[in-house]
């Protein structure tokens, strides 16, 4: 199963402070656990939501919103996307990652991702599963 493992902001990385030189040192090491184990598929750190839009739907109205966006525990810091067994193996994995905003008590979501076999009573003739299975053969260059 695939799983989104989400990091959420602080006040320090909507500031836009980098992390110091012993975490990237760690966090480095950690990533490199993490592809030696086969689960990386993924995983970045993310600017301060002032850099960021959203887009607001309604309808066909599109409105674009100008960041930062004012709700620090609702954002995103950073993200892993992971290839592991269970839901109980991501949790070891998280369980054992540095603490990615030191001095603080941040929270990390792990959700699980939507496959396409998830959606076989929504498509019962496999038609749409079969094109994104294409969609996805192509972005991984095959």
């Amino acid at each position: 199963m695939r799983v989104m493992v989400l990091i959420k902001a602080d006040p320090n990385s909507e500031a836009g402070v980098l992390p110091e030189e012993q975490l990237l040192a760690d966090m480095g090491k950690y990533n490199q656990e993490l592809v030696n184990a086969g689960l990386m598929l993924a995983g970045e750190g993310l600017h301060p939501s002032s850099r960021g839009k959203r887009v607001r739907m309604s309808g066909d109205q599109r409105t674009v919103i100008d960041g930062p966006f004012a709700e620090t525990k609702e954002l995103i810091a950073g993200f892993w996307l992971w290839q592991v067994r269970s839901m109980e193996e991501a949790l070891e994995w998280v369980k054992r990652m540095p603490n990615p905003m030191p001095g603080t008590e941040p929270e990390v979501e792990i959700r699980p991702v939507f496959e396409t076999e998830d959606f076989a009573a929504s498509d019962p003739t496999g038609e749409h599963r079969a094109a994104e299975e294409r969609l996805r053969a192509r972005i991984a260059g095959g």
